[in-house]
């Protein structure tokens, strides 16, 4: 198959990527989320991508693409550029096939991707401050060394390992109206739109397929507008695993013609989905895939009948959850930092402290200091981290603070 045949692709191509992926990649489970049906009023399931091999769906398409490649090519090896799951996904394929693997990773990328990618047996090359220079480090090597580059989204063999997730949620979800899906260079959505569609006319229906990206970093969006992929000025996003300035122009393509929309999300929407997932689904999601749930949660897709959303990755750095569990939380109105002015006097924590109680709000953390600007000589600062149930007991506790004769202000 070459790419000149994206108009080509049929549900054989898609059955026979997922034959062969099989050799590689699990069949991921679809998960009922009770939380998400509640809040959209339709039956929401998450295709759990986050639990494939090497934590998300690259692996297919990364696979697919090398199992093609002739003994000759195979003996040149592969290269490939990425900031975390292509590359693991690559490394892997390769482990598997015997083919000796050189990835590009941008400096300062994320040590556990890049321990990963290493412990599947791969060269990791550490190159550019930025995307982008690590991409034209490592097309430059393949040419200088006739190595096969190994693009993320941008070829067929990939898009019809990425769509095998596609043909998965139809035999397991059969009743599924919608599937939402993210955005970044195309692959997933592309492959996943047009193997669903294909699959769903084989059975004499049709169902929807939505796109979702980061509001900061939504190339599909104004390309879409323009009829042609066009470079956008990216903002930095949370989820960088969709954090792609320019779509493919195969995958484009097909998304122009088989994806029904695409809406963005906000950073925000993001983390709030990503604590949800944890709470409700006890699932771990990096950010760029759980902004299918985000958008679902923010009412920006309207769903008749099933939904699914794909959590497309689970390859969060340990210390980046910490602080967007920090974030989620404070973002629902569950966890707040409240200062209170006191009066430099015995007594004045304790009297806080029975009012924050008296409401039923729990303090995690106390900073209690008398220096700080503006202060006066005769008063100290005290600093309340209080868990909360959502805004209206957050304003229950506020509310009893000022009961007791104290002026509470929150901290942003």
């Amino acid at each position: 198959m070459t790419n000149s045949q994206a108009s080509e692709l049929n549900l054989a191509d898609f059955q026979a990527a997922r034959e062969n992926v099989r050799q590689v990649a699990i069949e991921t489970p679809v998960l009922h989320s009770n939380y998400l049906s509640k809040v959209t009023g339709a039956e929401v399931f998450l295709k759990a991508e986050n639990l494939q091999r090497t934590g998300a769906y690259k692996l297919r398409g990364a696979f697919n693409r090398m199992s093609k490649l002739t003994p000759a090519e195979r003996k040149k090896g592969v290269v490939a550029a990425s900031a975390g799951n292509h590359a693991q996904g690559v490394a892997l394929a390769a482990k598997k096939l015997g083919i000796k693997a050189t990835i590009f990773m941008p400096v300062g990328a994320s040590l556990p991707k890049f321990q990963a990618t290493q412990n599947y047996g791969a060269q990791v090359v550490l190159e550019g401050a930025v995307f982008a220079e690590t991409l034209k480090a490592a097309q430059a090597y393949a040419a200088k060394k006739g190595a096969i580059f190994i693009p993320p989204f941008d070829h067929l063999d990939v898009i019809a390992g990425q769509g095998t997730v596609g043909l998965e949620i139809l035999d397991q979800v059969p009743d599924v109206s919608t599937i939402v899906v993210g955005l970044g260079g195309g692959g997933l959505g592309a492959g996943v739109a047009v193997a669903a569609k294909l699959a769903a006319k084989a059975q004499g229906r049709k169902i929807k397929v939505i796109g979702v990206q980061s509001e900061n970093s939504a190339a599909y969006v104004d390309s879409l507008k323009a009829g042609k992929p066009v470079q956008i000025s990216a903002k930095p996003t949370i989820a960088d695993g969709i954090a792609v300035s320019k779509p493919g122009q195969i995958p484009f393509d097909l998304i122009k013609k088989h994806i029904d929309k695409v809406v963005t999300v906000t950073e925000t929407e993001i983390v709030q989905a990503i604590v949800v997932l944890l709470e409700r689904a006890k699932q771990v999601v990096e950010p760029a895939g759980a902004v299918g749930v985000a958008a679902l949660m923010a009412g920006k897709i309207k769903v008749k009948g099933t939904a699914v959303a794909i959590l497309s990755g689970g390859n969060i750095d340990p210390l980046l959850l910490q602080k967007v569990i920090g974030t989620g939380l404070e973002a629902s109105n569950r966890y707040t930092t409240i200062s209170v002015m006191l009066p430099d006097r015995p007594g004045q924590l304790v009297k806080t402290a029975e009012a924050v109680a008296k409401a039923q709000g729990n303090v995690v953390e106390v900073l209690h200091t008398r220096q700080g600007r503006g202060m006066e000589i005769s008063e100290v600062e005290l600093r309340l981290s209080v868990e909360t149930t959502g805004l209206e007991h957050r304003m229950r506790v506020i509310q009893s603070l000022k009961d007791a004769g104290l002026e509470p202000h929150l901290e942003h």
